[in-house]
């Protein structure tokens, strides 16, 4: 109740533009997203056949129209590999449609990235996910949003495998690097611009993972 109005009880609803089930789970909300992305994308069908417009300034117009609207509310994304792998081939199919790269011509991943200025869908959305994590974590102690990320709900859950969350994805990320949750939330290099924890991220990565970070954000395709 909220005042004197109910609530309904539903098993799936839409909050500021994202799909959200009582499973908890991402698929149905990637699938919208890669539809209104789909979408966005259709829509400048003639812009992307036009030979009198550069390749900066249409993938300028990717990242900013549709890439934006793939991604929207990644950060939360408790997403599978396969989940991830839906996304990365909407992006290639986008992509060799821009450089008019027909189906039949073979192109490796990392060429078709390289050409584009882009990087894994995966890794963007981990970058994305830690720096939302950086915000957070710079906020004060009574904070709801910050509260959250140490939520830990109670209860009995079900047999079989534990359902994949948020958090496991959070502290898996942690795992690969040697780093445990506590242990990230001390680091004292949270920087006010919002590369908050993106600097935790690319620890996981390694040098490699801070040269390619250098690179995007020097990158003027972004």
């Amino acid at each position: 109740m909220i005042g004197d109005q109910p609530l309904e009880d539903v098993d799936a609803f839409c909050y500021l533009g994202s799909n959200i089930d009582q499973e908890g789970g991402t698929s149905k909300e990637i699938t919208a997203r890669i539809g209104k992305a789909q979408a966005a994308f259709t829509t400048l069908g003639r812009f992307w056949k036009t030979r009198d417009i550069s390749l900066k300034t249409k993938l300028r117009i990717f990242n900013s129209n549709v890439k934006s609207v793939l991604l929207y509310g990644c950060e939360a994304w408790n997403a599978s590999t396969m989940c991830i792998k839906r996304i990365q081939v909407f992006i290639n199919r986008c992509l060799r449609r821009i450089l008019r790269i027909k189906w039949t011509d073979k192109i490796s991943n990392e060429s078709l990235w390289e050409r584009t200025r882009q990087i894994a869908a995966g890794d963007e959305i981990g970058r994305r996910r830690w720096r939302w994590i950086g915000h957070t974590l710079r906020k004060p102690c009574g904070s709801i949003t910050k509260r959250v990320l140490d939520w830990n709900p109670q209860g009995k859950r079900s047999r079989g495998r534990p359902t994949g969350t948020w958090r496991r994805v959070r502290d898996n990320d942690g795992k690969d690097s040697g780093h445990s949750w506590n242990q990230v939330k001390r680091m004292d290099r949270i920087e006010s611009d919002g590369g908050a924890l993106l600097m935790a991220y690319t620890l996981l990565q390694g040098e490699k993972g801070k040269e390619e970070e250098e690179d995007i954000n020097n990158c003027s395709y972004y």
